[in-house]
């Protein structure tokens, strides 16, 4: 052991879908869209200045931060940007969750939270999801220091409606409750409105799926104007310059397409309805999702086994060795094509 071993912070770090070298995979292992950004994003792209890559960017991506307040019919100092939502998530638990008592979030969940707790020395709960892994809000009822909750939920895609956001926040009046909607835009429920009611709330969205700009990281919070300033005091103590003028440029003009947005949203699900029918008669449980990706599991056949199988076919899925959910696998929807040749070769290994 050398000298300062000791001295160095030893922590488990989250471990993404696999990156293959490979271009020529049907990758639906990783959230992404399939489709690509707005032609107006990639407009905007090429109009990018060589005085905008010589200096430094606005340090509060105000242009940005406007055009999603417009967006959202919600006031500038409302909104926060960074480096996608993993950064934003990350100053928001660093901002909001500095009590004693410890945070709540799911078990089964986005498996960056307890790896950012550790990271921060935060006290964390996980509470377990009923056996059909649906949260009860009930079990959110006890003292903590703070809340986070995805919806729709991952790995599962399952969303709760306006009713569930209100029963967690009426009975945690006392703390920050923050709201993860990377994928709301597929069909899920999205808390905003309830900005105007409750001054604790905060909402977190991303550009990466929906937007198809997960290259570009762009994430936001949305929330009072108090939790707002207390979330760019914290950035500026960390990096104040978070957001490049590229990736506020080209957000812009992402947000500025509502038309495009919204028939690659119809696509996804569209084929996420039609793939989630295909899983159920060759007999998977295909769970109730409102995200570009189904989570599925065949009681007769090893999950993992499967993954590897369908790996070696060129096809990248995404499997959890996580207890509860190891013999279940996750899936991007990707195109019409790429589901096609996944769903037959789904077929070939079962038969």
């Amino acid at each position: 052991m050398k000298a300062w071993s000791d001295k160095i912070r030893k922590i488990e770090p989250y471990v993404p879908g696999e990156q293959s070298k490979n271009k020529n995979i049907i990758k639906l292992n990783a959230n992404e869209n399939p489709y690509p950004p707005s032609p107006k994003v990639i407009k905007a792209l090429k109009e990018i200045t060589d005085k905008q890559l010589s200096l430094y960017p606005n340090s509060n991506a105000e242009s940005l931060v406007e055009a999603l307040a417009n967006y959202h019919s919600v006031q500038p100092e409302q909104v926060f940007v960074g480096n996608g939502s993993d950064d934003v998530l990350a100053l928001c638990f660093m901002a909001f969750f500095n009590s004693k008592k410890p945070i709540l979030f799911p078990d089964i969940t986005y498996s960056f939270y307890p790896v950012w707790c550790k990271l921060f020395n935060i006290q964390y709960k996980e509470i377990p999801v009923d056996e059909n892994f649906k949260i009860n809000p009930s079990d959110y009822y006890t003292e903590n220091g703070g809340i986070i909750i995805p919806n729709p939920n991952a790995p599962t895609g399952i969303s709760e409606g306006k009713d569930f956001i209100k029963n967690i926040l009426n009975n945690n009046k006392d703390c920050i409750v923050i709201i993860d909607e990377a994928y709301v835009d597929f069909g899920g429920y999205s808390c905003i409105e309830l900005l105007k009611e409750y001054d604790n709330l905060v909402v977190v969205q991303t550009f990466s799926k929906s937007r198809s700009l997960a290259g570009m990281r762009i994430g936001t919070a949305i929330s009072s104007k108090e939790l707002i300033s207390i979330l760019n005091a914290v950035k500026n103590c960390y990096n104040s310059y978070t957001v490049d003028a590229v990736a506020m440029q080209c957000g812009i003009a992402s947000v500025n397409d509502n038309e495009y947005f919204k028939s690659v949203i119809s696509k996804i699900k569209a084929t996420r309805e039609r793939v989630s029918k295909e899983f159920a008669k060759i007999g998977f449980n295909v769970y109730p999702s409102h995200s570009n990706f189904i989570f599925v599991t065949k009681p007769d056949i090893n999950a993992k086994n499967l993954f590897e199988a369908l790996k070696n076919e060129g096809i990248f899925i995404r499997y959890f060795n996580i207890p509860r959910i190891d013999n279940h696998i996750r899936i991007t929807i990707g195109t019409d094509e790429q589901m096609d040749i996944l769903i037959k070769a789904v077929k070939k290994y079962i038969n």
